[in-house]
């Protein structure tokens, strides 16, 4: 009797092995049994029910895999093959399967059907329940390997083709090699299959992934808890202003908790954007009061951003400011973009952990709510419970509505001006004649008389230039007064001082420009017997404010014909200043006295190069000072260090004092009167975070009647005012003035 076993299908399979399973119409005991064994879904063998041998040759095959190799093969089959399995109805199931009903079943179900089919079988052999036995092997490997369910509907192709087989060695050689052969030719892809998608890298390196999102989150953290307790001034930048439970977050919290995915996603991208706009304002917050002595205001000190460009400008150079602009508009991306991925990714991280954060948000309230209560505070005297960013809203919100209603009051006050009506003739009628200059030194403020470094050096130059002055026939009177302005924004106490309103804002100082209130200037230009004149060496483009003022004639830095080098901000030096003034009006013959406004600017910030006073006669059109601001000192050197910004700015009030009163005292004459006084105090690092506002001012002059017009004003004898001389508002100075030299209110 022949051998039957199982083999897998191959193209070089013999030509007269059957295609097919044996039909119904040719009953035989061997085709019952396969028809039956197919019929359960689990037949992949065939063996010949009387030899015992078959079961043991079919188990063995099955050993060693040549299932497997059957179901590569024939899910790579030739063409016909997928024919024949096409007509039988199913790519998933055996054709006798398909036959029996079509449905598809589990290694249970087949060993069940094998158990019975081998139960039904005529012959009584023991054999059949080896049959048996290979049947429910085969079923389970199908159980196992399901994708091979085409290689199933095969195999009694395959059991057909191995009955015929010469021998079962070369059946399985040549069944081995096709598989392989196959395998390699028609399914390259197969790893590609089995991975269709390459895993990312947080699947590869599952722990720094983890990582990584941790630090993102504690970043976040840290970024919305600095933003929401950020001070608004330097000197609160403490680590207890940071360790406080800001109601903000909590309301927040809140808030993100009760919303849907998107709605929630763009309001913490909101509330991250608005977060980063106010630390922006908060640091420049800081930055005003740290060089302006006051609060930034959001409605009208945008402005100011490109003069403090120019500013930098002109004391680091083009290159530099061009750096430290687009670091600062980097800075100010960045936290904009920071702050809003932060709340962004706290939104997620609470709404991934709903029931916890919700729980966490309520206590956080409750300990927020007991801390406010008891008045608890931390470490530092900080109270725990916060609200700094919404008082900071405030604060802004407050200042906004101030400047809002400040500006239709000072409407009203700019119009109330009692010299308006004034005739001509009865303006400054003591002083015709004269030639009045009216000086301002930059930063010449109280810090540099009476601070413990600074004053010692600057007190000297004070005494020395009383004295030079006694010598040349002068006297002087000084006093103090409170300027509108600290650390900067010269203009505004130029403005106070010149129109006797308080300019201590941006907004003020549009809003006067733009009226027509009585300036200083314009009161000698009303007489008709006055030439005013200013000399501005600071000004360095368009300056339509000289209408206002009345100043008939303006000399501009490109007006003064300096060629030598810039010392920082400054554009020549106050010595070269007063000498082009001598040389362009005051050393001409005029057919009227002068009325002049000049403003010094040596002494301005960063006080690095500072210049020398050099000979008179080597002075020429400024080149000498070449070799003198190469010399100089670097300014980022000085204005960092609190300790040498004091002795450096100390050096240049004594230069400007001098270069004015050395000027005074070679080209002044009887009939001059001059009126010198600072702008403002330094900035803070120079003058202290509780310094005054008061500035000097003198009034020298050889006439003693000049003077006397104002003894009663019971100012220091000398130019260094006494502690304790009088202390005027700025805006005072105006009225008291033309007062004193007898003009006549008529409002």
């Amino acid at each position: 009797m022949p051998l039957f076993t199982r083999t897998t299908p191959s193209t070089d399979a013999p030509t007269d092995a059957p295609a097919e399973a044996p039909s119904a119409e040719t009953p035989s005991p061997e085709a019952d049994e396969k028809a039956d064994i197919a019929e359960t879904g689990g037949a992949t063998e065939t063996a010949d029910t009387a030899e015992t041998s078959s079961a043991a040759d079919a188990a063995d095959t099955a050993e060693t895999g040549s299932a497997t190799e059957t179901a590569d093969t024939a899910e790579t089959s030739s063409a016909a093959d997928a024919a024949d399995t096409a007509e039988t109805g199913s790519s998933t199931e055996t054709a006798d399967t398909a036959e029996a009903g079509g449905a598809t079943e589990t290694a249970d179900t087949a060993q069940t059907s094998s158990a019975a089919d081998a139960a039904d079988t005529p012959s009584p052999d023991t054999n059949e329940t080896a049959d048996a036995g290979s049947t429910a092997d085969a079923a389970d490997t199908s159980a196992e390997a399901p994708s091979r369910d085409t290689a199933d509907a095969a195999e009694p192709d395959s059991t057909a083709d191995a009955a015929d087989s010469p021998t079962e060695t070369q059946a399985v050689a040549e069944a081995t090699e096709t598989a392989e052969a196959t395998d390699t030719a028609e399914t390259p892809d197969a790893p590609d299959a089995e991975n269709p998608t390459k895993p990312d890298w947080r699947t590869r390196r599952p722990i720094a992934a983890r990582n990584l999102g941790w630090a993102a989150t504690a970043l976040s953290v840290l970024v919305v808890l600095v933003a929401l307790q950020l001070p608004a001034t330097v000197d609160q930048l403490r680590l207890s202003a940071f360790l406080r439970l800001p109601a903000e977050a909590i309301v927040a919290a809140v808030v993100l908790l009760a919303m849907p995915r998107r709605p929630r996603v763009i309001t913490a991208a909101c509330m991250g954007v608005f977060l980063g706009a106010l630390t922006v304002v908060n640091l420049l917050d800081m930055g005003y009061v740290e060089f302006l002595g006051r609060h930034f205001n959001v409605m009208v000190d945008w402005v100011l951003l490109s003069d403090a460009q120019s500013y930098l400008t002109d004391s680091i150079g083009t290159l530099g400011s061009l750096a430290t602009t687009l670091g600062v508009i980097v800075l100010v991306l960045l936290l904009l973009v920071g702050t809003g991925l932060a709340t962004v990714r706290l939104s997620n991280l609470l709404a991934r952990h709903n029931a916890g954060a919700t729980k966490a948000s309520l206590i956080a309230g409750t300990v927020w709510i007991t801390c406010m209560s008891l008045g608890l505070t931390n470490f530092g005297g900080a109270p725990l419970a916060s609200n700094h960013a919404t008082a900071i809203v405030e604060a802004h919100v407050q200042r906004v509505g101030d400047t809002i209603r400040d500006e239709a009051v000072f409407r009203k006050l700019a119009k109330n001006d009692p010299f308006a009506k004034t005739p001509p003739g009865q303006l400054v009628p003591d002083l015709r004649g004269k030639d009045v200059i009216f000086t301002f030194i930059e930063s010449y403020g109280r810090s540099a008389i009476e601070d413990p470094i600074m004053s010692p050096g600057v007190d000297r130059t004070l005494a020395d230039q009383t004295q030079a002055l006694t010598t040349a026939g002068f006297a002087a009177k000084s006093g103090w007064l409170t300027s509108a302005t600290y650390g900067g924004s010269s203009w505004l106490g130029h403005s106070t001082f010149l129109s006797g309103l308080w300019i201590s804002t941006q907004q003020r100082y549009r809003t006067l420009v733009d009226s027509d209130r009585l300036t200083l200037p314009e009161v000698f230009r009303r007489t008709g017997d006055y030439r005013v004149v200013g000399v501005m060496p600071g000004v360095q483009k368009s300056w339509p404010e000289a209408k206002f003022y009345g100043l008939e004639k303006n000399y501009a830095a490109k007006d003064l014909g300096y060629k030598g080098p810039k010392f920082s901000w400054s554009t020549m030096p106050d010595q070269y200043t007063l000498d082009a003034y001598q040389r362009l009006e005051h050393g001409r013959k005029q057919a009227k006295p002068l009325m002049s406004e000049i403003i010094l600017t040596s002494s301005h910030q960063p006080w690095a190069p500072l210049p020398k006073t050099v000979p008179q006669d080597r002075l020429g059109d400024g080149s000498v000072f070449n070799a003198i601001q190469k010399a100089g000192k670097d300014p980022k050197d000085v204005l960092y260090d609190a300790t040498k910004a004091k002795e450096e700015y100390g050096k240049s009030i004594q230069y400007s004092v001098t270069s004015l009163i050395n000027w005074l005292t070679k080209y002044g004459t009887d009939d001059t009167v001059l009126v010198f006084l600072g702008d403002h105090q330094p900035m803070a690092r120079v003058s202290g975070s509780e310094a005054s506002r008061d500035v000097p001012v003198s009034i020298v002059a050889k006439d003693p009647k000049m003077l006397a017009k104002v003894s009663d004003w019971n100012w220091t004898d000398g130019l260094r005012p006494a502690h304790d001389a009088p202390v005027w508002k700025m805006s005072a100075f105006r009225d008291k003035f033309l007062t004193a030299y007898g003009s006549t209110p008529h409002p």
